[in-house]
């Protein structure tokens, strides 16, 4: 299982961190062990101070597929759900100042939030999502999937021309504005239109 993330995929969270609009998806990895599920809480890492969370729809990949064509993308996910894409935003900001990779900022332990699954079929309208995530019962995020830059079909199909699609894969597909940094003690609730499927602690 591999959890591919999608960055930058909505307008106005590209100009919130002076990003320029990307012209094709911006991706990167998280390994199977960044993976945090079943409402556990979430333990603040050790060498951050200032620890981000990017809430977004999370597809569950049900289809092994390489070079898969959008026309036939949405065969290729069943199920949706709300995950947070945990970010150093210290550590990004210090090895993207020296050009250097930054997973360190992305990819470590438990950086990868998944609340649980529901069928995408479920969904009226899969270009017409709201989410939103709550902190301290306060909301902080928001967005719907009519903001993509990119749509789900598109992603999965420009994802399989670099990596084979396997049954159980996870697909970050993006974070609205409103990002900003979390303290231990919150506690983080996600919603999928009026569904809870996401609520933790920071401990």
């Amino acid at each position: 299982m591999k959890i591919i993330c999608v960055g930058r995929n909505y307008a106005d969270h590209a100009r919130e961190l002076n990003n320029e609009l990307p012209t094709e998806p911006v991706l990167f990895m998280k390994p199977k062990n960044a993976l945090l599920q079943n409402n556990h809480p979430f333990y603040y890492p050790d060498f951050t101070d200032n620890l981000h969370y990017e809430c977004e729809l999370v597809l569950r990949i049900c289809k092994n597929g390489k070079h898969i064509q959008e026309k036939f993308a949405d065969k290729y996910y069943d199920a949706v759900s709300v995950g947070i894409d945990f970010t150093a935003r210290d550590l990004q900001d210090k090895q993207k100042s020296k050009g250097l990779p930054w997973e360190i900022a992305k990819s470590f332990d438990n950086s990868a939030v998944v609340g649980k699954f529901m069928p995408i079929a479920s969904q009226p309208d899969k270009k017409d999502i709201n989410f939103c995530l709550y902190k301290n019962k306060e909301i902080v995020q928001q967005g719907n999937t009519r903001d993509l830059i990119f749509s789900f079909d598109f992603l999965v199909s420009y994802i399989s021309r670099f990596f084979t699609l396997n049954i159980g894969d996870l697909v970050f597909t993006g974070t609205p504005a409103g990002v900003g940094p979390v303290e231990i003690g919150d506690s983080l609730e996600a919603f999928i239109e009026n569904d809870s499927l996401l609520e933790f602690m920071v401990k």
